[in-house]
C-alpha cells in the first residue's frame, strides 16, 4: 500500500476538517455534516487514514445517555504532516481552498 493516500477533494475536505483541530477526537457522523460527504465516501477514507497511520482510532468510552460508543478518530503526529503535504500539493494543483485548510489551520 502506497504510503500516501490518493489525492481527492473528499480526502482533502476530510484532512481539512482534522486539520482545524488536530489534537481533537472527531467521530463520524461530525465528519460527514462537517464535509458533506456520504457515508459510503467517508469511512472508506477513514479507513485508509487509519491504515496509514495518519489517524489513530478508538471506541468512546462511557457514551451519554445509554447510546452505543462511537468510533472516535484524531490526527498523528505522521497524519498532520501528511495532511500538510497534500494540501501543498493540492494548492500546486490550482486547486481552490474550499476543500483546504487555511495555512494557518493546525
Amino acid at each position: 500500500m502506497s504510503e500516501n493516500p490518493r489525492l481527492s477533494r473528499q480526502t482533502l475536505a476530510v484532512l481539512a476538517e482534522f486539520l482545524h483541530e488536530p489534537g481533537e477526537w472527531r467521530y463520524g457522523y461530525g465528519l460527514l455534516k462537517a464535509t458533506g460527504t456520504q457515508a459510503g465516501t467517508l469511512y472508506p477514507i477513514l479507513q485508509r487514514l487509519a491504515d496509514l497511520h495518519w489517524l489513530e482510532t478508538r471506541w468512546e468510552e462511557r457514551p451519554a445517555g445509554g447510546r452505543p460508543p462511537r468510533h472516535l478518530y484524531r490526527l498523528t503526529a505522521h497524519g498532520v504532516r501528511g495532511a500538510q503535504a497534500m494540501r501543498e500539493r493540492a494548492a500546486a494543483r490550482g486547486w481552490s481552498s474550499g476543500a483546504i485548510a487555511p495555512e494557518g489551520a493546525g
